[in-house]
């Protein structure tokens, strides 16, 4: 697993910086930029598919129907990936590609058997969240959304706060740090109509 994010997130990496400095790269580097820009993608999109697959076809029945935070990961697993693959994926008509579209399937059916078997502060409900409410922001264009979603689970925690374990502490109030991070920054941003200069945190497994 490890060796697999590693890669995934290291090509997810390459590819945002490549996207992120197109208007320069273009004038520079021309047709070499976009070749390394199509190269990096695909083996994103080849690593990511081989995770994916092992995933639907194999980890996620094997756990479906547990209500259980087994469950619960490797759905939220599957939903981070497609996510990923959504970010460099168009849509129809504007609408979010089918891989963000999958990736909200995901991470909706992980997110309601989290809320009622997992406990406020749990940090696997809470990366959940975290990275929930970024698909929202980033993938299906929803502010909003992904606001209600970030500040529901951040104060949900903070009640909980005192039932937190030393051993899940750390954890726990650093995904709620993130949380709150995203949701300064989203209203700025939202405020001003400066959405494309955020920089989102994420949960990385």
């Amino acid at each position: 697993k490890q060796w697999y994010q590693r890669r995934v997130h290291g090509k997810q990496w390459y590819q945002r910086r490549v996207h992120g400095k197109q208007w320069y790269q273009r004038r520079v580097h021309g047709e070499i930029t976009l070749t390394y820009k199509k190269i990096v993608e695909g083996e994103l999109d080849s690593i990511a598919g081989e995770i994916l697959s092992l995933l639907t076809d194999k980890l996620i029945p094997a756990v479906q129907g547990k209500m259980d935070e087994s469950e619960v990961f490797y759905q939220k697993m599957a939903a981070d990936y497609y996510r990923y693959l959504s970010e460099f994926k168009d849509g129809k008509d504007g609408a979010p590609a089918e891989e963000g579209v999958n990736a909200t399937k995901h991470y909706e059916a992980a997110y309601n058997i989290a809320k009622e078997k997992l406990a406020e502060t749990h940090p696997t409900r809470l990366g959940l969240a975290l990275n929930y409410s970024v698909c929202y922001y980033e993938i299906l264009k929803q502010p909003e959304k992904a606001c209600e979603l970030a500040k529901e689970a951040f104060d949900a925690a903070i009640q909980k706060l005192d039932s937190l374990t030393d051993e899940s502490y750390k954890d726990s109030t650093l995904i709620m740090q993130l949380l709150r991070d995203n949701l300064t920054l989203w209203t700025s941003e939202t405020n001003d109509d400066g959405a494309d200069a955020a920089k989102v945190e994420q949960v990385e497994d």
